[in-house]
C-alpha cells in the first residue's frame, strides 16, 4: 500500500513538473519511431555536417519537429539553442516575422564548426502567402550561412518556389505498434498499472498522434494509480465507440427511444459534445452489418448533419434529427 502511494506521488509530482509529450520526444534520430525512410536520407546529410533546406510533411504527432530538434542536437551538441531558431508560424504567420526575427537570425554567422545556423519553423503551411514569398528570398540570400527546415502538415500549402529549394521528406502515420512501442516506454519510464483495454483506448483516440497518446496518458495517470479504460474515456471527453454503435444499431431496428435514451446519456449526464458523438458515429457506420449502399447514404445523411452542428445548430436536436433519418432509412 505505501508503495502505491509513494508510485502517486511520484507521478503526480512528475506530472506538475514535465510534460511528458516534452519529457518523452526523441533527442536523437534513432529515437524517431518507424520513419526509417527520411531519417536514413538524414542521417548522410549530418553525417556529412552539410544539411539542404529540407520540408517536414506529414499528420500531427509523428515525429516531424522531433526531428528537426534531433538534427540541431546532433549538429551542435550542447550549443544547439544558441545555433538553431524554433518558431511556430501559426502564431507569428505575418511578413514581419520573416524581415525581422527570421531574417535577423538568418543572416548571423554561427562561431560553431558546422558553419551555418538552423531555422525551424512549425507548422509553416500557415504562413500567408506574403510571408512566404518573403521566406522564399530569405532562404536564396542567405543559404552559406543558415538552413531552413520547414515543419508542416499540408505540403500543397506551400508555395512551389520555396517547395523546388527543399528536399521533401514525407513522413508516415504510424501504425498501432508503433504506439504501442511509444506508450509501453512511458509506462516502463513511469512505473505506471494500466489494463489492455485502456492501451486500446488511448490508441484509439490518438488516432496516430504520439503527444496525443502521452498527453491522455499523463492525464489518466494524474487521476488513478490503475489506470482503465473508463479514466481514459473520461479524461478525454470522448464517445465510448460501443456505445454509439449500440445507439446506431438500435436506431436501425427501430428502437428509437431506447436509442434517444442512450443520446440523452451521452450528451446530458456525460457532458460530451454533438460534434465528438457525430463524428464517433461517422466511424462506426463502417463497421455495421450493411450493403455498401446503405453505408453511402448513411454517412450522406452524417455529414449534412455535422454541418449543421458546425453552423450553430442545437447538438440535442441535430443528433435526434440524425437518428430520426436513420430510422426513416431503415424503414424505407
Amino acid at each position: 500500500m505505501a508503495k502505491n502511494a509513494k508510485d502517486a506521488k511520484s507521478t503526480t509530482e512528475n506530472n506538475e513538473l514535465v510534460v511528458w509529450a516534452e519529457k518523452y520526444r526523441p533527442q536523437k534520430l534513432n529515437e524517431v519511431i518507424n520513419q526509417t525512410h527520411a531519417i536514413k536520407r538524414i542521417k548522410a546529410f549530418v553525417a556529412a555536417k552539410n544539411i539542404p533546406h529540407m520540408l517536414f510533411a506529414g499528420p500531427a504527432g509523428v515525429g516531424k519537429t522531433a526531428t528537426a530538434l534531433a538534427i540541431a542536437h546532433e549538429l551542435y551538441g550542447k550549443t544547439w539553442r544558441g545555433n538553431a531558431l524554433e518558431l511556430n508560424a501559426s502564431d507569428e504567420r505575418g511578413i514581419d516575422i520573416i524581415r525581422n526575427k527570421v531574417k535577423n537570425f538568418a543572416r548571423t554567422k554561427t562561431i560553431s564548426k558546422v558553419g551555418y545556423r538552423i531555422i525551424i519553423l512549425d507548422e509553416a503551411d500557415a504562413l500567408t502567402s506574403e510571408a512566404q514569398q518573403a521566406l522564399r528570398r530569405t532562404m536564396e540570400t542567405y543559404a552559406a550561412v543558415s538552413r531552413f527546415i520547414l515543419v508542416c502538415n499540408w505540403s500543397s500549402r506551400i508555395i512551389g518556389p520555396i517547395q523546388s529549394r527543399c528536399a521533401i521528406f514525407r513522413f508516415r502515420t504510424l501504425s498501432e505498434p508503433d504506439q504501442m512501442k511509444f506508450l509501453g516506454r512511458i509506462v516502463k519510464e513511469e512505473k505506471l498499472k494500466i489494463d489492455d483495454d485502456a492501451k486500446a483506448a488511448l490508441i484509439y483516440l490518438a488516432e496516430g498522434d504520439l503527444r496525443k497518446v502521452a498527453n491522455l496518458l499523463q492525464a489518466s495517470a494524474a487521476l488513478k494509480t490503475k489506470i482503465t479504460e473508463q479514466i481514459v474515456y473520461d479524461v478525454a471527453s470522448k464517445a465510448k465507440p460501443g456505445e454509439v454503435k449500440t445507439m446506431v444499431e438500435l436506431t436501425l431496428k427501430g428502437q428509437f427511444d431506447e436509442a434517444r435514451k442512450l443520446l440523452h446519456d451521452m450528451l446530458l449526464k456525460q457532458g460530451l459534445s454533438g460534434e465528438d458523438i457525430i463524428r464517433e458515429i461517422h466511424k462506426q457506420i463502417y463497421s455495421l452489418d450493411l450493403t455498401e449502399q446503405a453505408k453511402i447514404e448513411l454517412i450522406e445523411k452524417t455529414g449534412e448533419y455535422e454541418y449543421r452542428l458546425t453552423q450553430g445548430g442545437n447538438d440535442l436536436i441535430q443528433l435526434e434529427a440524425l437518428l430520426a433519418q436513420f430510422l426513416l432509412f431503415a424503414k424505407g
